[in-house]
């Protein structure tokens, strides 16, 4: 109230800090230490922010690991988007897919493996809203495979002959392994062979 009487209402207070980079923080720390072995106090000390700019940004720990889980599974699918429109030879293409995990392995220091594996087996099947959202997750990814494969089938770099949906869960279930594999295997030459043995399924 001002000296005429008059209620001014609370301004907002604007936040001192970037939401989307927070959250991109977030996300790292708990692909790195996994849901349960990250705490309160490690995600203030990690983002910079209090407690209570993060209950008011994000809600609590559980909603913040939600939103961070999102945004990792957004990112995914734009990089892997990115990658099968930049190169229209599929082999190769995946040939570029798989040569990320496995060079990741080489420059992130430690062994992360893939942030949606890593939560299937620290809170699957125990929590049945967060495994609808891991099967979305790979329907998605699943059906951005099939597309590509087809879209090599209809370009004649792929036999007409071959099973795009059968293919596209093959490839699937090899590249969430490798990222599995590459937190305990480090020696590129193997991953690249097994990889090399999995594509051998265009030819």
């Amino acid at each position: 109230m001002n000296t005429f009487g008059t209620v001014i209402p609370d301004m907002p207070r604007t936040k001192q800090f970037n939401e989307a980079e927070v959250l991109h923080k977030a996300m790292e720390l708990f692909w790195e230490k996994g849901f349960h072995a990250t705490s309160m106090q490690d995600l203030v000390n990690h983002l910079g922010i209090n407690r209570a700019s993060i209950y008011d940004t994000y809600g609590g720990k559980n909603e913040l690991f939600d939103k961070a889980f999102q945004n990792y599974r957004t990112i995914s699918l734009a990089s892997l988007k990115s990658i099968f429109d930049s190169e229209s030879d599929v082999k190769k293409g995946f040939r570029k897919l798989f040569q990320m995990v496995i060079d990741d392995v080489k420059t992130q220091g430690c062994q992360k493996g893939c942030f949606v594996v890593n939560t299937i087996t620290e809170l699957v099947p125990g929590d049945t809203v967060l495994l609808e959202k891991l099967k979305q997750n790979a329907a998605n990814t699943e059906g951005l495979f099939e597309q590509y494969i087809q879209r090599g089938i209809d370009d004649g770099h792929i036999d007409a002959s071959k099973n795009p949906k059968a293919i596209a869960f093959t490839l699937f279930t090899l590249f969430s392994g490798l990222r599995v594999t590459s937190k305990v295997e480090q020696n590129s030459k193997k991953l690249n062979e097994m990889v090399e043995v999995g594509l051998s399924i265009l030819d």
